[in-house]
């Protein structure tokens, strides 16, 4: 089968296609033969030796699958080969074929396509653990949303206006905002242009944001945390900017806010019932037509790098996906 593979740690450019061993199913394992691949900001990482998991040579990236099953180890009964299925990896989803543990494995929902269904587990995951079980997002709050035509982002608008909050969404383009504000977002912010905190302030009457959901850090992580409501809960989702920031404690306390850390992959090993209960909602969601993943690109297998490359350079509008 053909892979895109990785022998040392790089800028995506140095990945290479090439032809490797079909895995072989193991116990507890289903074997997927895969139709769309996601992308997400940890892919980059993962090539460059950034992330926490740095997997041994050679590997692949890709962490989340659909596609059909083509075999299923001793143990799993949750699916056959034959079935449309969602599969989750710590990397290996930019080949033909991957094994996923089976408790990794969700039968995909009847009207969704492949490309939806791999643009769909790890950032609708993300963000309906983040907003219900971290901050308990309440009806009638207000939602602050960074970097909300991303991946991650985009989903947070769109779970955010179904949980009943008032959504207001930043990004750094007019494209991007058009684009938040067909998912849902009752205001926009240009975070370029305007003053965030003046904006906020405007928009809420002086009371600021309840919730506010940051997958970019750096500069906008400054700015966001002045925008935080009394008693207001700030969701550390992730860092696209590059930067990690830092805080002055006394803004935590001065307001008796919270910190709230979001690292979804977690609950997988920690506390797996959280993530199972979250995708039961979800595609009961999908299921009803609620939920729409938005894709803005698709890559053939040999044109993977460039879908890193993009979404490393911040081009990307909801997700792009790699087609084997």
């Amino acid at each position: 089968m053909k892979a895109l593979v990785c022998h040392a740690f790089g800028l995506p450019d140095t990945l290479v296609l090439q032809e490797v061993a079909s895995p072989q199913v193991r116990m507890g394992e289903v074997k997927i033969g895969v139709k769309a691949c996601g992308v997400n900001y940890p892919d980059v990482l993962l090539v460059q030796g950034l992330y926490q998991l740095k997997p041994p040579f050679p590997f692949s990236p890709g962490l989340e699958v659909a596609g059909e099953v083509l075999a299923v180890g001793e143990g799993v009964t949750h699916l056959k080969p034959g079935d449309r299925a969602i599969g989750i990896v710590n990397y290996g989803g930019f080949a033909e074929e991957v094994c996923v543990p089976g408790a990794m494995t969700l039968p995909m929902p009847t009207n969704m396509s492949f490309e939806q269904g791999a643009a769909f587990p790890i950032v609708y995951g993300t963000s309906q653990v983040a907003l219900s079980h971290r901050a308990h997002l309440q009806p009638g709050e207000t939602l602050l949303v960074l970097g909300a035509a991303g991946g991650v982002g985009l989903t947070a608008v769109e779970i955010g206006k179904k949980m009943g909050a008032t959504v207001i969404a930043a990004a750094s383009t007019p494209e991007k905002l058009a684009l938040a504000q067909q998912y849902g977002a009752d205001h926009l912010i240009n975070y370029t242009t305007e003053d965030l905190r003046q904006r906020v302030q405007t928009i809420t009457d002086g009371k600021m944001a309840d919730v506010i959901y940051d997958p970019v850090g750096g500069d906008s992580f400054d700015a966001a945390i002045r925008c935080i409501a009394w008693e207001g809960r700030y969701l550390v989702v992730g860092f696209a900017s590059g930067r990690i920031p830092e805080l002055p404690a006394n803004r935590v306390l001065l307001k008796n806010s919270a910190l709230v850390g979001v690292f979804w992959g977690a609950y997988a090993l920690n506390k797996p019932q959280v993530m199972a209960d979250s995708f039961q909602t979800l595609f009961g969601w999908a299921a009803a037509g609620d939920l729409k993943p938005y894709i803005s690109a698709r890559y053939p297998l040999t044109e993977g790098a460039a879908a890193l490359n993009a979404l490393m350079q911040r081009q990307v509008l909801g997700k792009v996906v790699v087609i084997p």
